[in-house]
């Protein structure tokens, strides 16, 4: 009887090391002034932009991309969840008037896939490109005991940093204030679990355009909104829960919001899911 070896388990670790290899450049180009590289190799490094800043806050989130990952392992179209994985994260950090610094990513797979893995992690890079967010690290796990071959999982981390008089808080808000909404680019990554509810796989499928195209990221027009108007008190990043749950986060006690529903064309999309649930 011949050994069982790691590899004969399902894990590779040679292929592991020369993926990360490979995509050394994409990752590169992502990066900030702030980076340091080639200290040490188990956590990475990047030099805390202090003179900027007063009376600096650090502003952190962690999100992944949901049921949307299973529309793009049904269509074998992976290319753009990785900007849906950053822009989950950066419009959260966002939201609080901060400047997403540094982005980590995580891949659990069931069998290690270059061609699928760099299609992703370009997906990442170029999410952090557009927010300005350095992707500094990162993990890849092959997991064939948890995942079948074709399926994965993706998560992300962000840390961005603000000034403390300038965050968002439901302190600023005030009767009178406008809400002003900037448009989504479509379901973003929020509701796909009813998705896989109301169309058949088939139908996906021949929808994968529409449902994969991702999320958009607020990051550059935000901020420098925020840096020429100092007059923004609150922003809510409109994910799972809707206006009902995202905005009355963002509201002060005795304050309500007036949503004029009809002041926006409404996707065709989010009535074709409205009407088959």
């Amino acid at each position: 009887m011949s050994a069982i070896t790691y590899k004969k388990a399902g894990v590779d670790i040679d292929a592991a090391n020369l993926f990360v290899k490979n995509i050394g450049k994409m990752i590169k180009s992502t990066y900030r002034s702030e980076v340091l590289t080639g200290l040490q190799g188990f956590g990475a490094c990047f030099r805390y932009p202090a003179r900027k800043f007063k009376d600096p806050v650090l502003v952190s989130s962690t999100d992944g991309v949901g049921t949307k990952l299973k529309v793009a392992i049904l269509a074998d179209r992976h290319g753009t969840v990785g900007i849906d994985l950053v822009a989950m994260n950066v419009n959260d950090v966002l939201a609080a008037g901060a400047e997403p610094l540094f982005f980590l990513d995580y891949i659990s797979i069931g069998k290690l896939n270059p061609k699928k893995l760099t299609a992703i992690v370009r997906g990442v890079t170029a999410g952090c490109r557009d927010s300005g967010c350095a992707l500094i690290g990162g993990e890849t796990a092959e997991m064939p005991a948890l995942y079948k071959p074709q399926e994965y999982d993706l998560a992300g981390f962000c840390v961005g940093v603000a000034e403390k008089s300038r965050l968002m808080s439901p302190k600023l808000v005030r009767k009178k204030d406008i809400l002003v909404g900037l448009a989504s680019s479509g379901l973003h990554s929020n509701g796909f679990s009813l998705v896989h509810k109301v169309f058949s796989e088939a139908e996906i499928k021949k929808m994968a355009s529409q449902l994969l195209k991702p999320t958009r990221i607020y990051v550059k027009p935000v901020l420098a909104l925020l840096n020429e108007f100092r007059g923004i008190h609150g922003i809510a990043h409109i994910t799972g829960g809707a206006f009902y749950d995202k905005l009355s986060r963002i509201f002060p006690a005795g304050i309500t919001g007036v949503v004029r529903k009809k002041s926006w064309p409404v996707p065709r999309l989010f009535k074709t899911i409205q009407d088959r649930a």
